[in-house]
């Protein structure tokens, strides 16, 4: 990504962006101005918390997330990949990412150029580039006629995957909630 797209990011602005599975509408995870703005433009549920895409694992821990050493592990064996992982948020300033559920979904992008933005725009929300309940956007310009002129576009051509996998680390114990782009289980994870 180039620097002009990094730096709308930093200032709060919002686009749509390849990300390591589908188009994703991003803006920065940090400021909350930001992420009440995607859940109005994707009219989104407000009760539910979006994925954040960080550059390396470390950065959950911002976010008032502490891991175990075994956790640790476990996060190693699905980052960088396309499986998004619900670790529990406990602190109240982070309750607009959160909503009320104390906890937050984070993935590490399977993509070298994406990590390597995310290190400069800090965390980004990024659910799927499509209203709530509609099916995800593969282009630009499928996403145009749900934005508008509202975020910027990177074109990536089409990108047609599936969303990513989403597990909760409980204890040191990954549960699967949606099986998507890699097939997870407890004891193993393999692409599908």
């Amino acid at each position: 990504m180039d620097g002009q797209i990094i730096e709308l990011l930093k200032q709060g602005k919002i686009g749509v962006i390849p990300t390591d599975t589908i188009h994703g509408v991003v803006g920065s995870a940090l400021r909350q101005e930001t992420v009440e703005e995607i859940y109005r433009l994707r009219k989104r549920t407000p009760s539910k918390p979006m994925i954040i895409l960080i550059g390396e694992a470390s950065e959950v821990e911002q976010f008032g997330v502490s891991l175990t050493e075994e956790q640790r592990k476990i996060l190693e064996r699905v980052w960088p990949g396309k499986v998004s992982v619900i670790l529990p948020c406990n602190e109240s300033r982070w309750e607009y990412l959160h909503r009320g559920t104390n906890s937050l979904a984070f993935r590490v992008p399977n993509d070298e150029a994406l990590r390597e933005m995310l290190r400069e725009t800090g965390p980004l929300v990024a659910p799927s580039a499509n209203w709530e309940g509609e099916k995800p956007t593969e282009t630009s310009e499928e996403a145009k006629r749900y934005f508008g002129e509202e975020v910027f576009y990177v074109d990536a051509g089409k990108l047609a995957s599936k969303a990513s996998t989403l597990v909760k680390l409980e204890s040191s114990k990954l549960v699967i909630l949606r099986q998507g782009e890699v097939e997870v289980d407890e004891d193993l994870i393999k692409e599908s």
